[in-house]
């Protein structure tokens, strides 16, 4: 992929440069308070399943309910941490970006090379095979069966335990064919170093889930592997229904952010729990701002932005969508905004992610 230049002309809303320089300032305290409080949320919610488990209460599976929809956003940190946003102290973003990465399943070795080209060319073909339109918002019954209790086969923004082991099988034996979404293996040409350090990462999450997995065997608490390992395949409902809505339906091929991402509004704990990133059209135009100060984003730029969605409103939007392309598959939601008021791409808003951009 060193070979993919496209000249993309973005446009992004004028914004001061005192005020987009307060709100890039990353903050320690903050990453803290996200990292912290989200573990003691999963461990509250696990702890209590297991407690519920080995009393032989039903209410355990009400608690593994629980603590499935709070696990499946586990991606959300790793995102946030792949972009080197979170914590000023850069040695305490990877400490926490490789934990998360760990026990949610995820490579952060392939991602950050996926997500800095999502970034650069959103739903531009040529460039963006992380996310590639049109997608369909699937409301099937068995799809929803699974999302409610346990997925084991996947889906479009949802983890599966037979899609996450089969694809890191395949990473760790070293075959990078097909690293993560619609990428191939154009995605490693020329990174030979990054390819390695791809592949290791994916033996040692194998590896070490298996021998927690023998570990919780040992001990007579199988009820861990679910609680601790299969977590994040769990009740992955919630992350579903708000994952969608960042790009399905919208327009492909566009130099407008506005026209190719899509902003929703949530309650406090999704929201906490998603690390802001349903203010995802604010964090594709200025990508350096951390998640915290998204929100604050959103209210300076308001004026130049369309009107955030409701996830619901955003399901009726793109359910539309999809019918519409039955019948004519160049068709995507062209959504409204205000005119534009400057035109080209501002530089210093490269994600600080993917090729070349190394942890301290």
């Amino acid at each position: 992929m060193k070979g993919v230049k496209l000249d993309i002309k973005w446009y992004r809303c004028p914004i001061d440069a005192k005020d987009l320089g307060r709100l890039m300032k990353k903050s320690d305290a903050q990453g803290y308070l996200h990292c912290f409080g989200n573990l003691a949320l999963l461990l509250l919610s696990g702890s209590a399943a297991f407690y519920l488990y080995n009393a032989g209460s039903l209410l355990f599976f009400l608690a593994w309910f629980a603590h499935g929809t709070m696990a499946s956003f586990l991606s959300a940190p790793h995102h946030e941490m792949c972009h080197k946003t979170v914590f000023e102290t850069k040695w305490v973003n990877e400490v926490f970006l490789t934990f998360f990465s760990f026990i949610g399943w995820n490579n952060y070795k392939v991602y950050r090379f996926s997500h800095h080209y999502h970034h650069e060319y959103t739903l531009h073909l040529q460039g963006d095979r992380e996310e590639v339109m049109p997608e369909h918002p699937s409301l099937r019954a068995l799809y929803l069966l699974q999302l409610f209790t346990f997925n084991v086969f996947g889906g479009y923004q949802s983890k599966g335990l037979l899609p996450t082991l089969r694809s890191f099988a395949r990473v760790a034996s070293g075959d990078l064919s097909r690293p993560f979404n619609s990428w191939g293996p154009e995605l490693y040409q020329g990174w030979d170093q990054e390819a390695r350090e791809a592949v290791q990462w994916a033996r040692m999450v194998l590896a070490g889930h298996c021998a927690l997995c023998a570990l919780f065997l040992q001990l007579g608490q199988p009820v861990l592997i679910l609680l601790v390992c299969c977590t994040p395949m769990t009740a992955n409902w919630r992350r579903y229904f708000v994952g969608v809505t960042m790009h399905c339906g919208l327009k492909p091929q566009n130099a407008d952010f506005r026209k190719c991402v899509r902003t929703v509004t949530l309650d406090p704990l999704t929201e906490f729990l998603y690390w802001h990133m349903n203010w995802h059209l604010e964090h594709h135009m200025f990508a350096r701002v951390p998640c915290y100060n998204l929100a604050e984003l959103h209210r300076v730029v308001a004026a130049d932005m369309p009107k955030p969605r409701t996830v619901y409103g955003a399901w009726q939007e793109m359910r539309e969508t999809w019918r519409r392309q039955q019948l004519d598959p160049s068709y995507a939601y062209d959504t409204p905004c205000p005119e534009q008021k400057v035109r080209g791409a501002c530089a210093s808003q490269t994600p600080e992610c993917g090729p070349g951009a190394k942890a301290a």
